[in-house]
């Protein structure tokens, strides 16, 4: 009784067919949508700490291009803090680097002053993102050489 009254409105939509044609494409395509490329330089691993800056205060633990990254894995992959940090960790553990990953706490506190970075929407399939000691880069497939 409550859906009586659209009850002419409700099925108007068909949803729409999808047919493949080109399954061996199809199914490359699916394989290539799993694929993640994330580069460490050396540089960016040995600048992932702030330098001392003798200023009076707590210093920080992390460098800004370390929070950036963890930014940017969030971002794309549109995970929670705890995700984007524990995704961090095994990144770091598959490229033996012996690099502290920030806490979620410290992502969310110094995200706010950091600028936003739209890297996000830059990403295509087959993007190649490189941390390096001048910050995030993203690259398309076609761009890199």
């Amino acid at each position: 009784m409550p859906y009586k009254h659209s009850e002419s409105r409700r099925h108007k939509f068909t949803k729409p067919k999808y047919k493949v044609t080109n399954w061996p494409e199809y199914n490359e395509a699916l394989r290539r949508r799993g694929d993640i490329t994330i580069w460490f330089t050396e540089a960016a691993i040995t600048q992932w700490h702030p330098i001392k800056t003798g200023t009076r205060g707590r210093p920080l633990v992390y460098s800004d291009h370390a929070i950036e990254t963890a930014i940017l894995i969030r971002q794309v992959f549109h995970l929670p803090l705890r995700q984007t940090e524990g995704f961090m960790v095994s990144i770091a553990r598959l490229m033996n680097a012996a690099i502290s990953i920030p806490d979620f706490s410290s992502i969310s506190k110094r995200a706010i002053e950091l600028p936003r970075h739209v890297l996000s929407k830059a990403l295509a399939p087959g993007s190649f993102v490189i941390v390096d000691s001048t910050g995030l880069k993203v690259y398309g497939k076609d761009e890199w050489h």
